[in-house]
């Protein structure tokens, strides 16, 4: 899943009635404790546990078919008509030849689409040395990265019982067993194997596991992959690079006669799957969210951050792979993986997908007609976040994780719905430290972090909330403010002057996290003028912005030389002792801290 942040000033939502998180006090980072109850130290969620140890990149992927076209193997009886199509290319309609050469393009082309810049070697009809010879470059290239190995014998016969796959000998006049151990001693560790094959659950039920081996197959042992000429013949693979394509012919072939839509028009929808405003982006954008929901509701997140975070290409077929379940179980065919995942085709939020997907196909004919007529975009959206904010009003529990999560982070990506969707995630976090927990491990830290670099003021309020938050949960995420130069949205905020004073608190709360270890975020700070920053605001009217500039400034000096030498020329200790005639108590022993860290 890409990240894309629009940034314009102006939002077209009207702003709604302030949340119940707003005007809240923040806690001193060090001793924030739950408002709800004195949970025990085990009780609370690891922290930093969302963050992945390493990334990893699929960056070399082998694609080998073996299709021996126009000669089935001699395992497999095909009726007439049955499913043909491979890459949704029919080989009937070319030489045997030109198709394979065709569906190998194609087949490239369509795992471009979610790893680009990636180095594909195909193997088409290819001996046992060329399968070997283009495992070793693969490895060879990729180092310590993933290596993808697909495989389609949808012409060969279905693999052994000693797990083993089939290929040609040197005259292509006869089939070459190969064995997955072979092949997986030639590709290494980390890797990753699809087998679009009947009975390629064997393959899966063999001895030679690696930690880090992920292993899609296209069906359970003793299954064949099915022949209905409505499907095409690589369902599988069809499923896992061209999801939204499959899953819109899979619906009009399951529609009822009411919404009766030809399936050559789902190859004309208008628009790109990267562009969210069009109609083929949105539906791009609603399976993702739906998938990507589905998966986090029902793994545990350790496993959600290794196959649906780390890696971008893991990711996207793992999304496509949820699909694949869903589609093959409707014929009697139950893919496997390792890791295993928890069955997902009769999750409640399929039906929310499929509603989205009637609504745009109902309007696509009219669309198509004529180009200038408005579509009306899916309200899918607006319903899951209605679905969030009543769950938050009703059903959240203590440590309880929201199933719609994920949806939410999702339209944080949306100017129209962004407003909305920050105040239900700031309401969500306030739950606690363990709600924070499950945002990050969800995949938030990104777009708030995106979202820093935004002008519009709409978001301002909600945003500053999170990311104080998020900072008195975890304060290790400073050094991504640090890096990215994100810490000046909150030196700003200093100096704006019509920020609110709550918002204007939580900043100097978050500030005083910057500071409060790394020396180079000291000296950045020290470069953005906070010492005037806080100085203007010693004398303010809200108790709680005079006690977090003494605190913020106690951190900021420190231990550190430099802050205090600056600190004194500009006069900030000076007026923070004026403070300690304060009417407020914390006041007084906020001031009084400051002073004692700069003595």
């Amino acid at each position: 899943m890409g990240l894309e942040v629009d940034c314009e000033l102006e939002f077209s939502l009207d702003l709604p009635e302030p949340s119940t998180w707003e005007g809240r006090p923040v806690l001193f980072p060090r001793a924030q404790q739950s408002e709800d109850s004195a949970h025990d130290e085990e009780e609370e969620p690891k922290i930093n546990s969302w963050r992945l140890k390493e990334r990893m990149k699929t960056m070399n992927v082998a694609l080998v078919a073996c299709l021996n076209i126009r000669v089935d193997p001699p395992d497999v009886i095909k009726p007439s008509p049955c499913a043909r199509m491979e890459c949704w290319v029919d080989p009937q309609m070319m030489s045997p030849q030109k198709a394979l050469e065709t569906i190998g393009k194609k087949l490239e082309a369509q795992y471009r689409r979610w790893q680009p810049r990636a180095n594909y070697q195909q193997g088409l009809d290819p001996k046992v040395d060329d399968v070997k010879k283009l495992c070793d470059n693969l490895r060879k290239e990729a180092k310590d990265e993933r290596v993808l190995f697909h495989y389609n014998g949808h012409g060969v016969p279905r693999p052994t019982a000693n797990s083993e796959i089939w290929v040609f000998n040197k005259n292509f006049t006869q089939y070459i067993p190969l064995s997955v151990y072979d092949l997986q001693t030639w590709l290494g560790s980390p890797s990753v194997f699809v087998f679009d094959c009947s009975n390629a659950g064997v393959l899966v039920n063999q001895q030679h596991r690696d930690a880090d081996l992920i292993i899609l197959a296209a069906c359970s042992a003793g299954e064949l992959l099915p022949q209905n000429p409505e499907l095409p013949a690589d369902v599988f693979t069809s499923c896992l690079t061209t999801p939204i394509t499959m899953a819109l012919r899979w619906f009009c072939s399951r529609s009822s006669s009411l919404l009766k839509i030809d399936p050559s028009l789902i190859d004309h929808i208008p628009g790109q799957l990267n562009n969210r405003k069009t109609i083929l982006g949105e539906l791009n954008w609603i399976f993702t969210a739906v998938t990507d929901t589905i998966a986090w509701s029902l793994l545990p997140p350790e496993l959600f951050q290794r196959l649906f975070r780390q890696d971008l290409l893991v990711a996207s077929i793992f999304r496509n792979f949820i699909l694949a379940e869903r589609i093959l179980r409707s014929v009697n065919c139950n893919p496997v993986s390792v890791p295993k995942l928890p069955p997902s085709y009769q999750h409640p939020l399929w039906s929310a997908w499929d509603l989205a997907v009637e609504v745009c196909l109902s309007q696509l004919p009219a669309v198509l007609a004529d180009p200038p007529a408005e579509y009306q975009p899916s309200s899918f959206f607006v319903e899951q976040l209605t679905a969030f904010e009543v769950w938050l009003e009703f059903g959240g529990r203590k440590e309880t994780k929201p199933p719609v999560l994920t949806v939410v982070l999702q339209v944080l990506l949306s100017q129209a719905h962004r407003f909305r969707a920050l105040n239900l995630l700031a309401r969500f976090l306030d739950m606690g430290s363990w709600a924070v927990n499950h945002a990050l491990s969800v995949g938030v830290f990104p777009y708030v972090l995106k979202l820093l670099q935004s002008p519009s003021k709409h978001i301002r309020e909600p945003l500053i909330f999170i990311w104080a938050k998020i900072l008195t949960v975890d304060s290790s995420c400073t050094v991504d403010l640090i890096r990215d130069t994100d810490y000046t949205y909150f030196l700003q905020c200093l100096t704006s002057p019509d920020l609110p004073p709550n918002q204007r608190a939580l900043s100097v709360v978050i500030l005083s996290v910057i500071v409060s270890e790394l020396p180079e975020a000291k000296d950045k700070c020290l470069q953005g003028d906070i010492i005037i920053g806080l100085k203007g605001h010693v004398d303010s009217s809200c108790p709680h912005i005079r006690k977090w500039v003494c605190l913020c400034s106690g951190q900021l000096w420190s231990s550190y030389e430099r802050a205090k030498s600056l600190a004194l020329d500009q006069q900030l200790p000076q007026v923070i002792v004026t403070l300690l005639q304060d009417p407020v108590a914390e006041v007084r022993a906020a001031a009084l801290y400051a002073l004692g860290t700069y003595m």
